[in-house]
Protein backbone atom coordinates (compact mmCIF):
# COMPACT_ATOMS: atom_id res chain seq x y z
CA UNK A 1 0.00 0.00 0.00
CA UNK A 2 1.64 3.53 -1.14
CA UNK A 3 2.77 5.58 1.86
CA UNK A 4 0.59 8.61 2.30
CA UNK A 5 2.92 11.72 1.35
CA UNK A 6 1.12 14.69 1.89
CA UNK A 7 -2.30 15.39 3.75
CA UNK A 8 -4.43 18.26 2.51
CA UNK A 9 -7.20 19.43 4.77
CA UNK A 10 -9.47 21.89 3.24
CA UNK A 11 -12.29 23.73 5.19
CA UNK A 12 -15.48 22.89 4.75
CA UNK A 13 -17.01 24.81 6.53
CA UNK A 14 -20.47 26.43 5.84
CA UNK A 15 -18.59 29.65 4.59
CA UNK A 16 -15.93 27.51 2.64
CA UNK A 17 -18.65 25.86 0.94
CA UNK A 18 -20.32 28.64 0.04
CA UNK A 19 -17.08 30.55 -1.22
CA UNK A 20 -16.92 27.63 -3.20
CA UNK A 21 -15.06 24.89 -1.28
CA UNK A 22 -16.62 22.13 -3.23
CA UNK A 23 -15.27 23.62 -6.84
CA UNK A 24 -11.92 23.42 -5.11
CA UNK A 25 -11.75 19.82 -3.78
CA UNK A 26 -13.59 18.58 -7.44
CA UNK A 27 -10.72 20.20 -9.02
CA UNK A 28 -7.76 19.03 -6.36
CA UNK A 29 -8.93 15.40 -7.14
CA UNK A 30 -9.17 15.91 -10.83
CA UNK A 31 -5.57 17.08 -10.64
CA UNK A 32 -4.39 14.90 -8.57
CA UNK A 33 -5.42 11.58 -10.66
CA UNK A 34 -3.81 13.27 -13.80
CA UNK A 35 -0.48 13.19 -12.08
CA UNK A 36 -1.10 10.07 -10.34
CA UNK A 37 -1.00 11.25 -7.10
CA UNK A 38 -4.34 10.14 -5.61
CA UNK A 39 -2.41 7.33 -3.73
CA UNK A 40 -0.21 9.19 -2.06
CA UNK A 41 -1.85 12.72 -1.77
CA UNK A 42 -4.62 12.32 1.00
CA UNK A 43 -7.69 15.13 0.54
CA UNK A 44 -9.50 15.77 3.98
CA UNK A 45 -12.61 17.97 4.08
CA UNK A 46 -12.87 19.56 7.63
CA UNK A 47 -14.78 21.41 9.92
CA UNK A 48 -14.65 25.06 10.20
CA UNK A 49 -11.38 26.50 10.43
CA UNK A 50 -12.71 29.50 11.84
CA UNK A 51 -11.08 32.46 9.58
CA UNK A 52 -14.48 32.68 7.41
CA UNK A 53 -13.32 35.71 4.96
CA UNK A 54 -10.57 34.10 3.87
CA UNK A 55 -11.87 30.61 2.35
CA UNK A 56 -12.08 28.84 0.61
CA UNK A 57 -8.76 27.73 2.69
CA UNK A 58 -6.18 24.92 2.14
CA UNK A 59 -3.52 23.65 4.17
CA UNK A 60 -1.02 21.36 3.59
CA UNK A 61 0.69 18.85 5.75
CA UNK A 62 3.33 17.96 6.80
CA UNK A 63 4.92 21.21 6.01
CA UNK A 64 1.35 23.05 7.26
CA UNK A 65 1.56 25.55 4.49
CA UNK A 66 -1.84 28.01 4.45
CA UNK A 67 -3.22 28.88 1.49
CA UNK A 68 -6.39 31.39 1.56
CA UNK A 69 -8.92 31.86 -0.92
CA UNK A 70 -8.04 29.44 -2.89
CA UNK A 71 -9.87 28.99 -6.36
CA UNK A 72 -10.17 26.14 -9.04
CA UNK A 73 -8.12 28.34 -11.01
CA UNK A 74 -5.12 27.79 -8.38
CA UNK A 75 -5.45 24.10 -8.03
CA UNK A 76 -2.90 23.44 -11.12
CA UNK A 77 -0.15 25.77 -9.49
CA UNK A 78 -0.80 23.93 -5.98
CA UNK A 79 -0.12 20.27 -7.51
CA UNK A 80 2.46 21.31 -10.00
CA UNK A 81 4.34 23.84 -7.96
CA UNK A 82 4.16 22.70 -4.32
CA UNK A 83 3.24 18.78 -4.52
CA UNK A 84 5.43 18.05 -7.44
CA UNK A 85 8.04 20.33 -6.96
CA UNK A 86 8.60 21.67 -3.56
CA UNK A 87 7.84 25.03 -3.79
CA UNK A 88 5.46 26.99 -1.85
CA UNK A 89 2.99 29.36 -3.81
CA UNK A 90 3.17 32.97 -2.55
CA UNK A 91 -0.13 34.21 -4.46
CA UNK A 92 -2.07 32.28 -2.33
CA UNK A 93 -0.56 32.50 1.36
CA UNK A 94 -1.57 34.77 4.02
CA UNK A 95 -1.26 38.52 3.63
CA UNK A 96 -1.08 41.09 6.52
CA UNK A 97 -1.94 44.56 6.99
CA UNK A 98 1.60 45.44 5.53
CA UNK A 99 1.56 42.98 2.56
CA UNK A 100 4.21 40.47 4.08
CA UNK A 101 3.65 36.65 3.56
CA UNK A 102 2.91 34.15 6.09
CA UNK A 103 3.53 30.35 5.61
CA UNK A 104 1.48 29.41 8.82
CA UNK A 105 -0.41 32.14 10.36
CA UNK A 106 -1.53 29.84 13.01
CA UNK A 107 1.62 30.28 14.69
CA UNK A 108 1.97 33.91 14.43
CA UNK A 109 -1.67 35.87 13.45
CA UNK A 110 -3.34 36.98 16.51
CA UNK A 111 -7.00 35.98 14.96
CA UNK A 112 -5.26 32.14 15.69
CA UNK A 113 -2.05 32.51 18.63
CA UNK A 114 -4.93 34.41 20.58
CA UNK A 115 -7.06 32.16 20.94
CA UNK A 116 -7.71 29.09 23.68
CA UNK A 117 -9.36 26.27 21.47
CA UNK A 118 -11.51 24.10 23.79
CA UNK A 119 -15.26 23.51 22.58
CA UNK A 120 -13.81 23.85 19.15
CA UNK A 121 -10.66 22.04 19.55
CA UNK A 122 -10.98 19.52 16.67
CA UNK A 123 -12.67 21.71 14.53
CA UNK A 124 -10.40 22.34 11.38
CA UNK A 125 -8.72 19.43 12.11
CA UNK A 126 -9.88 16.37 11.86
CA UNK A 127 -12.25 14.72 8.86
CA UNK A 128 -15.32 15.36 10.80
CA UNK A 129 -17.08 12.10 8.79
CA UNK A 130 -14.47 9.63 10.46
CA UNK A 131 -15.19 8.35 13.84
CA UNK A 132 -11.50 7.10 13.57
CA UNK A 133 -10.42 10.64 13.40
CA UNK A 134 -12.22 11.68 16.49
CA UNK A 135 -10.75 8.50 18.83
CA UNK A 136 -7.42 9.52 17.40
CA UNK A 137 -7.97 13.06 19.16
CA UNK A 138 -9.33 11.32 22.62
CA UNK A 139 -12.87 11.04 21.56
CA UNK A 140 -14.75 8.57 23.25
CA UNK A 141 -12.20 8.33 26.17
CA UNK A 142 -14.04 10.78 28.47
CA UNK A 143 -16.65 8.26 27.79
CA UNK A 144 -15.09 5.35 29.01
CA UNK A 145 -13.99 7.18 32.02
CA UNK A 146 -17.30 7.97 33.19
CA UNK A 147 -18.49 4.67 32.39
CA UNK A 148 -16.24 2.21 33.88
CA UNK A 149 -14.37 4.65 36.60
CA UNK A 150 -16.87 7.46 37.71
CA UNK A 151 -19.88 7.88 39.55
CA UNK A 152 -22.64 10.15 38.49
CA UNK A 153 -21.99 12.25 41.62
CA UNK A 154 -18.13 12.51 40.99
CA UNK A 155 -18.80 13.65 37.32
CA UNK A 156 -21.30 16.31 38.45
CA UNK A 157 -18.68 17.32 41.42
CA UNK A 158 -16.04 17.58 38.19
CA UNK A 159 -18.40 19.78 36.38
CA UNK A 160 -18.93 22.25 39.29
CA UNK A 161 -15.01 22.59 40.13
CA UNK A 162 -15.09 23.67 36.60
CA UNK A 163 -17.80 26.16 37.16
CA UNK A 164 -18.92 26.13 33.68
CA UNK A 165 -21.79 27.95 33.05
CA UNK A 166 -24.76 26.89 30.09
CA UNK A 167 -23.57 28.77 26.71
CA UNK A 168 -26.75 28.76 25.27
CA UNK A 169 -27.00 32.62 26.82
CA UNK A 170 -28.93 32.06 30.43
CA UNK A 171 -25.68 31.00 31.55
CA UNK A 172 -27.15 28.79 34.25
CA UNK A 173 -24.71 26.43 36.34
CA UNK A 174 -24.05 23.46 34.57
CA UNK A 175 -23.48 21.15 37.68
CA UNK A 176 -26.94 22.17 39.27
CA UNK A 177 -29.04 21.51 36.24
CA UNK A 178 -27.49 18.37 35.65
CA UNK A 179 -28.02 17.85 39.74
CA UNK A 180 -31.90 19.11 39.33
CA UNK A 181 -32.44 16.48 36.58
CA UNK A 182 -30.52 13.36 38.66
CA UNK A 183 -32.36 14.33 41.74
CA UNK A 184 -35.85 14.04 40.06
CA UNK A 185 -37.40 10.60 40.48
CA UNK A 186 -39.26 9.07 37.52
CA UNK A 187 -38.51 5.69 35.91
CA UNK A 188 -37.77 7.83 32.45
CA UNK A 189 -35.79 10.35 31.38
CA UNK A 190 -34.85 12.64 28.64
CA UNK A 191 -31.33 14.47 27.24
CA UNK A 192 -31.95 17.21 24.95
CA UNK A 193 -29.18 19.42 22.94
CA UNK A 194 -30.74 22.38 21.88
CA UNK A 195 -28.64 23.58 18.32
CA UNK A 196 -31.64 25.39 17.26
CA UNK A 197 -29.18 28.43 16.68
CA UNK A 198 -31.47 31.58 15.23
CA UNK A 199 -29.80 34.62 16.37
CA UNK A 200 -29.15 36.83 13.36
CA UNK A 201 -25.12 36.19 12.77
CA UNK A 202 -24.56 33.55 14.70
CA UNK A 203 -22.98 30.47 13.87
CA UNK A 204 -21.13 28.79 16.40
CA UNK A 205 -23.33 25.96 17.41
CA UNK A 206 -23.66 25.24 13.66
CA UNK A 207 -19.71 24.99 13.24
CA UNK A 208 -19.47 22.61 15.85
CA UNK A 209 -21.86 20.39 14.85
CA UNK A 210 -20.24 20.20 11.04
CA UNK A 211 -17.02 20.05 12.37
CA UNK A 212 -17.17 18.43 15.56
CA UNK A 213 -20.03 15.91 15.98
CA UNK A 214 -19.11 13.07 18.12
CA UNK A 215 -18.37 15.44 20.30
CA UNK A 216 -21.98 16.20 20.81
CA UNK A 217 -22.79 12.36 20.39
CA UNK A 218 -19.80 11.58 23.56
CA UNK A 219 -21.33 14.45 25.75
CA UNK A 220 -25.26 13.73 25.48
CA UNK A 221 -24.10 9.51 26.55
CA UNK A 222 -22.19 10.93 29.72
CA UNK A 223 -25.59 13.31 30.31
CA UNK A 224 -28.07 10.55 30.14
CA UNK A 225 -25.61 8.55 32.47
CA UNK A 226 -24.96 10.70 35.04
CA UNK A 227 -29.25 11.85 35.01
CA UNK A 228 -30.39 8.10 33.88
CA UNK A 229 -31.57 8.69 30.88
CA UNK A 230 -31.89 6.28 28.10
CA UNK A 231 -33.34 8.32 25.56
CA UNK A 232 -32.18 11.74 24.19
CA UNK A 233 -32.90 14.39 21.04
CA UNK A 234 -31.06 16.65 18.91
CA UNK A 235 -33.12 19.65 18.12
CA UNK A 236 -31.41 21.41 15.22
CA UNK A 237 -33.12 23.51 12.60
CA UNK A 238 -33.76 22.79 9.26
CA UNK A 239 -31.65 25.19 7.57
CA UNK A 240 -28.63 24.00 9.27
CA UNK A 241 -29.04 20.78 7.03
CA UNK A 242 -25.14 19.82 6.60
CA UNK A 243 -24.65 19.71 10.34
CA UNK A 244 -27.66 17.45 10.29
CA UNK A 245 -25.93 15.08 7.31
CA UNK A 246 -22.88 14.67 9.74
CA UNK A 247 -24.65 14.03 13.34
CA UNK A 248 -26.47 11.52 11.38
CA UNK A 249 -23.40 10.00 10.22
CA UNK A 250 -21.89 10.40 13.63
CA UNK A 251 -24.93 8.39 15.72
CA UNK A 252 -24.39 5.80 13.30
CA UNK A 253 -21.06 5.43 13.10
CA UNK A 254 -21.71 5.41 17.28
CA UNK A 255 -23.56 2.96 17.46
CA UNK A 256 -21.81 0.35 15.28
CA UNK A 257 -18.43 1.27 17.25
CA UNK A 258 -20.78 -0.15 20.09
CA UNK A 259 -20.41 3.60 21.86
CA UNK A 260 -24.06 4.37 21.22
CA UNK A 261 -27.38 2.17 21.81
CA UNK A 262 -27.75 -0.85 23.67
CA UNK A 263 -24.95 -2.19 26.35
CA UNK A 264 -22.35 0.70 25.46
CA UNK A 265 -18.79 -0.90 25.92
CA UNK A 266 -20.34 -3.79 27.68
CA UNK A 267 -21.47 -1.72 30.99
CA UNK A 268 -25.13 -2.85 30.89
CA UNK A 269 -25.68 1.02 30.26
CA UNK A 270 -27.83 1.79 27.15
CA UNK A 271 -28.58 4.82 25.58
CA UNK A 272 -30.17 6.02 21.96
CA UNK A 273 -30.09 9.37 19.71
CA UNK A 274 -32.40 10.59 17.41
CA UNK A 275 -32.95 14.17 15.47
CA UNK A 276 -35.50 16.26 15.82
CA UNK A 277 -35.59 18.97 13.13
CA UNK A 278 -37.46 21.98 13.93
CA UNK A 279 -38.99 24.62 11.28
CA UNK A 280 -36.87 27.55 12.16
CA UNK A 281 -38.92 29.32 14.78
CA UNK A 282 -36.48 31.41 16.45
CA UNK A 283 -38.83 31.14 19.84
CA UNK A 284 -37.89 27.50 19.93
CA UNK A 285 -34.44 28.17 21.28
CA UNK A 286 -36.42 28.49 24.78
CA UNK A 287 -36.69 25.23 26.24
CA UNK A 288 -39.95 24.84 26.89
CA UNK A 289 -40.77 25.90 23.15
CA UNK A 290 -38.38 23.62 22.09
CA UNK A 291 -39.88 20.64 24.05
CA UNK A 292 -43.49 21.58 22.90
CA UNK A 293 -41.67 21.33 19.36
CA UNK A 294 -40.13 18.12 20.12
CA UNK A 295 -43.65 16.30 21.41
CA UNK A 296 -45.15 17.91 18.05
CA UNK A 297 -46.86 20.50 19.54
CA UNK A 298 -47.04 23.87 18.47
CA UNK A 299 -43.63 25.26 19.57
CA UNK A 300 -44.64 27.82 22.14
CA UNK A 301 -43.14 28.49 25.92
CA UNK A 302 -44.85 26.63 28.89
CA UNK A 303 -44.92 28.31 32.15
CA UNK A 304 -42.67 27.82 34.78
CA UNK A 305 -42.22 26.08 37.24
CA UNK A 306 -42.84 23.69 36.73
CA UNK A 307 -39.43 23.61 35.22
CA UNK A 308 -38.22 20.67 32.49
CA UNK A 309 -35.77 19.02 35.24
CA UNK A 310 -38.88 17.93 37.27
CA UNK A 311 -41.35 18.11 34.24
CA UNK A 312 -40.48 18.57 30.81
CA UNK A 313 -40.33 16.42 27.57
CA UNK A 314 -43.78 14.45 27.89
CA UNK A 315 -44.06 15.31 31.04
CA UNK A 316 -40.55 13.30 32.36
CA UNK A 317 -37.70 14.90 33.82
CA UNK A 318 -35.70 16.71 31.23
CA UNK A 319 -32.05 17.72 30.82
CA UNK A 320 -31.43 20.71 27.88
CA UNK A 321 -28.45 22.02 27.56
CA UNK A 322 -27.34 23.74 24.43
CA UNK A 323 -24.30 22.57 21.90
CA UNK A 324 -21.38 24.71 22.57
CA UNK A 325 -21.60 23.49 26.93
CA UNK A 326 -22.06 19.42 25.33
CA UNK A 327 -18.56 20.89 23.47
CA UNK A 328 -17.01 21.35 26.87
CA UNK A 329 -17.89 18.16 28.38
CA UNK A 330 -15.13 15.74 27.46
CA UNK A 331 -12.34 18.18 28.00
CA UNK A 332 -13.50 18.74 31.73
CA UNK A 333 -13.68 14.67 32.33
CA UNK A 334 -10.92 13.93 30.58
CA UNK A 335 -8.80 16.62 31.89
CA UNK A 336 -10.51 17.75 35.33
CA UNK A 337 -12.39 20.51 36.32
CA UNK A 338 -9.59 22.70 38.13
CA UNK A 339 -7.86 22.67 34.76
CA UNK A 340 -10.62 24.21 32.72
CA UNK A 341 -11.47 26.67 35.50
CA UNK A 342 -8.15 28.12 34.95
CA UNK A 343 -9.13 29.54 32.11
CA UNK A 344 -11.18 32.67 32.53
CA UNK A 345 -12.40 34.74 35.72
CA UNK A 346 -14.34 34.94 38.70
CA UNK A 347 -17.93 34.06 37.71
CA UNK A 348 -16.94 33.30 34.53
CA UNK A 349 -14.34 30.28 33.58
CA UNK A 350 -13.61 29.03 30.80
CA UNK A 351 -13.67 29.88 27.42
CA UNK A 352 -16.14 31.81 25.53
CA UNK A 353 -16.96 30.91 21.50
CA UNK A 354 -17.73 33.66 19.42
CA UNK A 355 -19.16 34.85 15.80
CA UNK A 356 -17.75 38.02 14.35
CA UNK A 357 -19.29 39.70 11.92
CA UNK A 358 -20.04 43.15 10.66
CA UNK A 359 -17.44 45.71 10.20
CA UNK A 360 -14.46 43.97 11.08
CA UNK A 361 -11.53 42.80 9.31
CA UNK A 362 -11.27 39.14 10.03
CA UNK A 363 -14.64 37.53 10.26
CA UNK A 364 -15.42 34.28 11.54
CA UNK A 365 -15.39 31.75 14.37
CA UNK A 366 -13.47 32.30 17.65
CA UNK A 367 -12.62 30.83 21.12
CA UNK A 368 -11.38 32.89 23.73
CA UNK A 369 -11.15 32.70 27.24
CA UNK A 370 -13.96 34.95 29.88
CA UNK A 371 -12.47 38.03 30.71
CA UNK A 372 -10.79 38.89 27.57
CA UNK A 373 -11.55 42.60 26.39
CA UNK A 374 -13.98 43.81 24.05
CA UNK A 375 -10.69 45.77 22.43
CA UNK A 376 -8.78 42.52 22.38
CA UNK A 377 -11.49 40.65 20.17
CA UNK A 378 -12.29 43.21 17.75
CA UNK A 379 -9.09 45.23 17.50
CA UNK A 380 -6.50 42.10 17.55
CA UNK A 381 -8.28 39.21 16.83
CA UNK A 382 -10.85 40.89 14.50
CA UNK A 383 -8.45 42.69 12.76
CA UNK A 384 -10.12 46.48 13.79
CA UNK A 385 -12.50 48.40 11.56
CA UNK A 386 -11.89 48.22 7.80
CA UNK A 387 -11.54 51.31 4.71
CA UNK A 388 -10.53 53.52 7.87
CA UNK A 389 -13.42 53.96 9.55
CA UNK A 390 -14.32 54.09 13.55
CA UNK A 391 -15.68 51.60 15.76
CA UNK A 392 -18.85 52.87 17.07
CA UNK A 393 -20.43 49.91 18.81
CA UNK A 394 -20.41 45.91 19.38
CA UNK A 395 -23.94 44.38 19.57
CA UNK A 396 -23.61 41.29 21.55
CA UNK A 397 -26.22 38.77 22.97
CA UNK A 398 -27.98 38.22 19.04
CA UNK A 399 -31.07 40.49 18.36
CA UNK A 400 -32.67 40.27 22.16
CA UNK A 401 -28.98 42.10 23.18
CA UNK A 402 -27.52 45.21 23.43
CA UNK A 403 -25.20 47.71 21.62
CA UNK A 404 -22.06 48.83 23.85
CA UNK A 405 -19.82 52.02 22.69
CA UNK A 406 -16.25 52.65 21.94
CA UNK A 407 -16.51 54.03 25.25
CA UNK A 408 -16.52 51.10 26.89
CA UNK A 409 -14.35 48.64 24.65
CA UNK A 410 -12.29 47.89 27.31
CA UNK A 411 -14.64 45.57 29.20
CA UNK A 412 -13.31 42.41 30.24
CA UNK A 413 -16.26 40.35 28.34
CA UNK A 414 -18.04 38.47 31.47
CA UNK A 415 -21.79 37.42 32.08
CA UNK A 416 -22.16 39.93 35.13
CA UNK A 417 -19.97 43.16 33.27
CA UNK A 418 -22.32 42.68 29.95
CA UNK A 419 -25.06 42.89 31.87
CA UNK A 420 -23.95 46.36 33.86
CA UNK A 421 -23.84 47.35 30.51
CA UNK A 422 -26.93 46.84 29.26
CA UNK A 423 -26.24 43.85 26.71
CA UNK A 424 -25.71 40.11 27.62
CA UNK A 425 -23.29 37.12 26.08
CA UNK A 426 -26.34 35.28 25.15
CA UNK A 427 -25.27 32.49 22.22
CA UNK A 428 -21.93 34.52 21.11
CA UNK A 429 -23.07 36.14 18.42
CA UNK A 430 -20.55 39.87 17.91
CA UNK A 431 -21.90 42.40 15.44
CA UNK A 432 -19.15 45.29 15.08
CA UNK A 433 -20.55 48.41 13.58
CA UNK A 434 -18.89 51.24 12.46
CA UNK A 435 -19.21 55.09 11.97
CA UNK A 436 -21.69 54.87 8.91
CA UNK A 437 -24.13 52.86 11.19
CA UNK A 438 -27.52 54.35 12.38
CA UNK A 439 -28.30 53.28 15.71
CA UNK A 440 -31.46 54.16 15.45
CA UNK A 441 -32.11 52.36 12.42
CA UNK A 442 -30.13 49.23 13.97
CA UNK A 443 -32.02 48.94 16.70
CA UNK A 444 -35.15 49.15 14.77
CA UNK A 445 -33.56 46.35 12.35
CA UNK A 446 -33.37 43.71 15.50
CA UNK A 447 -36.60 44.96 16.93
CA UNK A 448 -38.33 44.20 13.56
CA UNK A 449 -36.94 40.57 13.45
CA UNK A 450 -38.63 39.76 17.32
CA UNK A 451 -41.35 41.05 16.15
CA UNK A 452 -41.52 38.80 13.50
CA UNK A 453 -40.46 35.69 15.58
CA UNK A 454 -42.90 36.27 18.44
CA UNK A 455 -44.96 33.37 19.23
CA UNK A 456 -47.56 35.47 19.65
CA UNK A 457 -49.08 33.85 22.89
CA UNK A 458 -48.52 36.75 25.69
CA UNK A 459 -49.80 40.06 25.24
CA UNK A 460 -47.00 42.47 26.35
CA UNK A 461 -44.59 40.46 23.90
CA UNK A 462 -47.13 40.08 20.58
CA UNK A 463 -48.52 44.04 21.10
CA UNK A 464 -45.79 45.18 23.22
CA UNK A 465 -42.77 44.98 20.59
CA UNK A 466 -45.47 45.76 18.03
CA UNK A 467 -46.40 49.25 18.85
CA UNK A 468 -42.31 49.91 20.06
CA UNK A 469 -41.53 49.12 15.93
CA UNK A 470 -44.19 51.23 15.02
CA UNK A 471 -42.42 53.82 17.03
CA UNK A 472 -39.37 53.40 15.67
CA UNK A 473 -40.34 53.78 12.00
CA UNK A 474 -41.76 56.70 12.82
CA UNK A 475 -38.67 58.40 14.45
CA UNK A 476 -36.73 56.59 11.35
CA UNK A 477 -39.40 58.48 8.85
CA UNK A 478 -39.00 61.80 10.02
CA UNK A 479 -41.77 61.91 12.24
CA UNK A 480 -41.09 60.91 15.50
CA UNK A 481 -41.94 63.15 18.60
CA UNK A 482 -40.16 63.81 21.75
CA UNK A 483 -42.96 62.09 23.81
CA UNK A 484 -42.57 59.02 21.55
CA UNK A 485 -39.25 58.44 23.14
CA UNK A 486 -40.73 58.23 26.65
CA UNK A 487 -43.72 55.83 25.20
CA UNK A 488 -39.97 53.54 24.32
CA UNK A 489 -38.73 53.56 27.45
CA UNK A 490 -42.46 52.82 29.59
CA UNK A 491 -43.42 50.00 26.75
CA UNK A 492 -39.82 48.48 27.21
CA UNK A 493 -40.07 48.18 30.82
CA UNK A 494 -43.53 47.15 30.16
CA UNK A 495 -42.44 44.44 28.18
CA UNK A 496 -39.40 43.56 29.91
CA UNK A 497 -41.54 42.97 33.04
CA UNK A 498 -43.93 40.96 31.86
CA UNK A 499 -43.21 38.69 28.98
CA UNK A 500 -43.86 35.02 29.19
CA UNK A 501 -40.43 33.79 28.16
CA UNK A 502 -37.08 35.17 27.38
CA UNK A 503 -37.70 36.46 24.21
CA UNK A 504 -39.53 39.38 25.39
CA UNK A 505 -38.06 39.72 28.43
CA UNK A 506 -34.91 40.90 26.43
CA UNK A 507 -36.43 42.02 23.02
CA UNK A 508 -36.27 45.47 24.01
CA UNK A 509 -32.92 45.54 24.85
CA UNK A 510 -31.70 46.94 21.36
CA UNK A 511 -33.66 50.03 21.44
CA UNK A 512 -32.93 50.77 25.41
CA UNK A 513 -29.23 50.29 25.05
CA UNK A 514 -29.24 52.54 21.87
CA UNK A 515 -31.20 55.44 23.73
CA UNK A 516 -28.88 55.15 25.98
CA UNK A 517 -25.42 55.50 24.76
CA UNK A 518 -26.81 57.12 21.42
CA UNK A 519 -29.64 59.55 22.46
CA UNK A 520 -28.20 62.01 20.41
CA UNK A 521 -28.96 59.89 17.61
CA UNK A 522 -32.75 59.78 18.45
CA UNK A 523 -32.75 63.48 19.16
CA UNK A 524 -31.61 64.30 15.44
CA UNK A 525 -33.83 61.95 13.98
CA UNK A 526 -36.60 64.29 16.01
CA UNK A 527 -35.30 67.27 16.33
CA UNK A 528 -33.43 68.06 12.87
CA UNK A 529 -35.63 65.60 11.46
CA UNK A 530 -31.87 64.37 10.07
CA UNK A 531 -30.11 61.21 10.42
CA UNK A 532 -26.05 61.52 11.07
CA UNK A 533 -25.27 58.56 9.66
CA UNK A 534 -27.43 59.42 6.41
CA UNK A 535 -28.66 55.71 6.83
CA UNK A 536 -32.16 56.21 7.16
CA UNK A 537 -33.72 56.38 3.87
CA UNK A 538 -36.22 58.77 4.97
CA UNK A 539 -33.90 61.12 6.31
CA UNK A 540 -31.61 61.53 3.48
CA UNK A 541 -31.27 61.57 -0.24
CA UNK A 542 -28.49 60.74 -2.98
CA UNK A 543 -27.06 63.75 -5.28
CA UNK A 544 -24.75 64.07 -7.27
CA UNK A 545 -22.45 67.00 -7.58
CA UNK A 546 -22.18 68.58 -11.24
CA UNK A 547 -18.83 69.85 -10.96
CA UNK A 548 -17.51 66.56 -10.21
CA UNK A 549 -19.54 64.69 -12.57
CA UNK A 550 -17.77 63.62 -15.53
CA UNK A 551 -21.34 61.86 -17.33
CA UNK A 552 -19.21 58.52 -17.40
CA UNK A 553 -22.81 56.83 -17.33
CA UNK A 554 -21.00 54.21 -14.87
CA UNK A 555 -23.72 55.15 -12.08
CA UNK A 556 -26.96 55.03 -14.06
CA UNK A 557 -25.95 51.61 -15.60
CA UNK A 558 -25.97 50.11 -11.96
CA UNK A 559 -29.22 51.90 -11.19
CA UNK A 560 -31.98 49.05 -9.69
CA UNK A 561 -34.70 51.39 -10.57
CA UNK A 562 -33.25 53.86 -13.61
CA UNK A 563 -33.70 56.93 -11.72
CA UNK A 564 -30.66 58.74 -13.09
CA UNK A 565 -30.80 60.67 -15.99
CA UNK A 566 -28.18 62.31 -18.54
CA UNK A 567 -26.35 62.18 -21.67
CA UNK A 568 -22.60 60.84 -21.98
CA UNK A 569 -20.00 63.27 -20.88
CA UNK A 570 -22.38 65.70 -19.54
CA UNK A 571 -23.17 66.08 -15.65
CA UNK A 572 -26.37 63.30 -14.55
CA UNK A 573 -29.14 63.82 -12.02
CA UNK A 574 -31.08 61.51 -9.65
CA UNK A 575 -35.01 61.60 -9.74
CA UNK A 576 -35.31 61.88 -5.87
CA UNK A 577 -38.89 60.64 -6.12
CA UNK A 578 -37.64 57.33 -7.56
CA UNK A 579 -34.30 56.27 -6.01
CA UNK A 580 -34.24 53.79 -3.47
CA UNK A 581 -31.03 55.14 -1.69
CA UNK A 582 -29.60 51.80 -2.06
CA UNK A 583 -25.70 53.16 -2.67
CA UNK A 584 -25.05 51.19 -5.61
CA UNK A 585 -24.16 54.63 -7.75
CA UNK A 586 -21.75 55.49 -4.80
CA UNK A 587 -19.95 52.94 -4.74
CA UNK A 588 -19.16 52.69 -8.52
CA UNK A 589 -18.70 56.33 -8.82
CA UNK A 590 -14.72 56.61 -9.43
CA UNK A 591 -15.05 60.72 -9.47
CA UNK A 592 -16.13 60.90 -6.02
CA UNK A 593 -19.50 62.77 -7.82
CA UNK A 594 -21.96 61.18 -5.98
CA UNK A 595 -23.14 61.15 -1.90
CA UNK A 596 -25.79 60.95 0.37
CA UNK A 597 -26.79 64.26 1.89
CA UNK A 598 -29.47 65.39 4.31
CA UNK A 599 -32.55 66.93 2.77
Amino acid sequence: MPVVENTILICAGGACISAGEKSVKETLEEKLQEYSLENVIKVVETGCMGACDLGPIMVIYPEGVFYQKVEPKDVSKIVEEHLLKGRVVNDLLYKGDKGDLTIKPQENIPFFTEQVKIATRNLGVIDPLSIEEYIARDGYFALRKVLLEMTPEAVIEELKKSELRGRGGAGFPTYMKWTLARNSESDTKYVICNADEGDPGAFMDRAVLEGDPHAIVEAMTIAAYVIGAEKGFVYCRAEYPLAIERLTIAINKAKEYGLLGNNIMDTGFSFDLEIRIGAGAFVCGEETALINSIEGKRGVPRLKPPYPSDKGLWGKPTLNNNVETYANIAPIIRNGGEWFAQYGVEGARGTKVFALAGKVKNTGLVEVPFGTSLRKLVFEIGGGIPNGKKMKAVQTGGPSGGCIPMEYIDTPITYDNLKSLGAIVGSGGLIIMDEDDCMVDVAKFFLEFTVEESCGQCTPCREGTKQMHEIMKKITSGEGEMEDLDKLKELGQYIMDTSLCGLGQTAPQPVISTMKYFWEEYLAHIDEKKCPAKRCKALTRVVIDKEKCVGCTACARVCPVNCISGEVRKPHEIDPDICTRCGSCITVCRFNAIDKVSP
